[in-house]
């Protein structure tokens, strides 16, 4: 159940991984690879990139099914991290939480402890809420719907998208991911599975949404994003305000889960809620990137609803 392998000295909270140590470039090498049995744990620094639209893809397959990708953007000066789940895998189980738990709602929780607690691999934030606080165990109220194993737990927003898993026996749908207007899933609620609430739709059929133009906050980033088939899941995080990564524009944003491989793709609660959580070998947890909360680097914000995979 562990995604990543460290030593006592790590590249700035960098993740290690069974694999056989690999110089890389960014145009040359493979876009997959994979995880050698009896390789040795070994440092992968970020790799760099000059552009977004220079990316080059390279996954390291650190569980059947499970790649990641750590890299570093010039222009402008972003870092991020990716995961890539292929749906098809194996026993590839998808976890959302973060319910209306009477009328209290539900209580905040760091993704790092969503992660430990459900035994997850991986997991990131997503849907926005009403509480900013770093304290777990905060009454708190997610704005945007979640359905988890079939039963919906928390209501739709209908101003907002969201990242929905239909069920295998879904009809049309087949078990596939898509990205949806929150507003219309009354019509398919029988048919999903999971969904998870987010902001709004940034890639639309491979394109960048129009509503991205002209929008240049830049924040750090949670986002989301589908292949064309509906059978690939990616998960990104941003950094942002911290030195070597200014934060993304919403443009920006679609342009890297473009660049990953989504065709349709959504942002998320980012801002300070931006954490993207997973599990060593020892079944310790931690943040890959760096969470700003409340100014304070390396403070992780309780947030609402989150999403996560696990095998």
């Amino acid at each position: 159940m562990s995604l990543i392998k460290r030593t006592s000295s790590f590249y700035r909270r960098g993740f290690l991984f069974p694999i056989l140590l690999i110089f890389l470039s960014c145009a040359t090498v493979s876009t997959v690879n994979p995880v050698s049995e009896g390789a040795f744990a070994a440092e992968l620094p970020a790799i760099s990139f000059p552009a977004i639209e220079t990316i080059v893809p390279v996954w390291h397959e650190v569980e059947e099914g499970i790649g990641y990708l750590n890299g570093r953007i010039l222009r402008p000066q972003l870092e991020f991290w990716a995961i890539k789940i292929d749906l098809d895998s194996p026993d590839i189980r998808i976890v959302v939480s973060g319910g209306e738990a009477g009328e209290s709602g539900t209580l905040s929780t760091k993704v790092s402890s969503f992660v430990r607690d459900n035994n997850l691999i991986a997991g990131l934030n997503a849907t926005p809420f009403d509480v900013s606080t770093a304290v777990e165990g905060q009454p708190i109220r997610n704005m945007g719907i979640i359905v988890s194993d079939g039963r919906q737990i928390a209501r739709a927003n209908q101003q907002y998208d969201a990242l929905v898993f239909f069920k295998p026996e879904s009809p049309e749908q087949n078990g596939n991911a898509a990205i949806m207007r929150q507003s219309e899933i009354g019509s398919v609620t029988e048919e999903i599975e999971n969904a998870i609430g987010g902001f709004h739709k940034i890639l639309a059929g491979g394109e960048v949404a129009q509503r991205t133009e002209g929008r240049e906050d830049r924040h750090p980033r949670s986002a989301a994003g589908v292949s064309a088939n509906g059978r690939i899941l990616y998960l990104l995080v941003i950094d942002g305000r911290r030195a070597g990564s200014a934060g993304a524009t919403e443009k920006e944003t679609a342009l890297l889960l473009q660049a990953l491989g989504s065709y349709d793709g959504i942002n998320f609660d980012g801002g300070g809620s931006s954490a993207l959580a997973l599990r060593y070998p020892d079944g310790t947890v931690q943040t890959v990137n760096t969470p700003v909360h409340g100014g304070i680097p390396s403070r992780e914000r309780a947030v609402a609803g989150s999403i996560g995979v696990t095998r």
